[in-house]
């Protein structure tokens, strides 16, 4: 049966009322906080309060810090999906439980985690310190490593299901036509996955740019150096609502545009 057979006849079934109810409830849940927040923005003035000098600081600071962990992500990360789905070793499901662990744990766990081993008298940043002199909370380089922390298994997870589900006669006739590993890699592996590839950059980007919680406990919330939009809508909630509204509404848009641009990629590549 065709896909469009099977989308009709799904199209002409009468769907069970309580079902249409209940779905019709969940859905207006999700919307009405959206609803309320659109309510709150004052039109007229977004131009001049997405202009202030405290937006454009935590603008700027999340672009470059989500941008950068995605690419830092990317460096590591891609790397692990392709070991987890094509290398079987033994306690490859503790590493993939691992891997995917920052997804379901707290963000100001994570932070608090990062802070303890990362930190200016952690297990790795004590040592780290004294060698180098680098101290990564409360720094650019926090936020980074904050961000990359929670977001990269959005990667690992996108990559490794597209590697999993990958046909590996495709690899093998390159091996058998003299490319060596990197070339196959290169030249066959990466094009196929490349769609899967793309859309977990983009979700460990946009929930880059979202991150808070670890943020804020293993960097702080300082601006201009460490302050990103989620961080600095929490403080206008206090001080300026009109500003928490307006940058709450621009990430709202951001993280749309993200789910419309990928549609429906990313649960295809799972």
């Amino acid at each position: 049966m065709s896909d469009g057979t099977a989308s009709r006849r799904r199209g002409t079934r009468r769907p069970p009322i309580l079902l249409v109810m209940l779905g019709g409830f969940g859905l207006l849940f999700l919307l009405i906080p959206l609803m309320g927040l659109l309510g709150e923005v004052a039109w007229s003035d977004l131009p001049e309060l997405l202009g202030r000098p405290v937006v454009v600081d935590a603008m700027r600071l999340s672009l470059l810090s989500s941008v950068a962990a995605t690419l830092l992500a990317a460096v590591i990360g891609v790397p692990l999906a392709w070991l987890l789905a094509k290398v079987d070793f033994p306690g490859r499901s503790l590493v993939r439980g691992l891997v995917l662990l920052p997804l379901v744990l707290p963000p100001v766990v994570g932070g608090a985690a990062l802070l303890f081993a990362l930190g200016r008298r952690g297990v790795v940043g004590g040592p780290l310190h004294d060698l180098t002199g680098l101290v990564l909370p409360f720094s650019i380089w926090g936020v980074v490593i904050a961000a990359t922390f929670v977001s990269m298994p959005f990667l690992v997870i996108t990559v490794e299901g597209a590697l999993t589900a990958l046909d590996d006669r495709y690899e093998w006739a390159g091996a058998t036509l003299g490319a060596g590993r990197w070339t196959v890699l290169r030249r066959v592996t990466l094009p196929l996955i490349a769609p899967s590839l793309g859309a977990g950059l983009i979700l460990t980007w946009a929930r880059a740019l979202g991150e808070f919680g670890a943020t804020i406990t293993f960097a702080g919330n300082l601006q201009g150096r460490t302050q990103t939009l989620p961080l600095a809508v929490f403080v206008a909630l206090e001080s300026d609502r009109a500003i928490a509204v307006a940058l709450s509404l621009l990430m709202v848009l951001v993280a749309l545009a993200v789910l419309i641009l990928l549609r429906n990629r990313w649960l295809r590549s799972l």
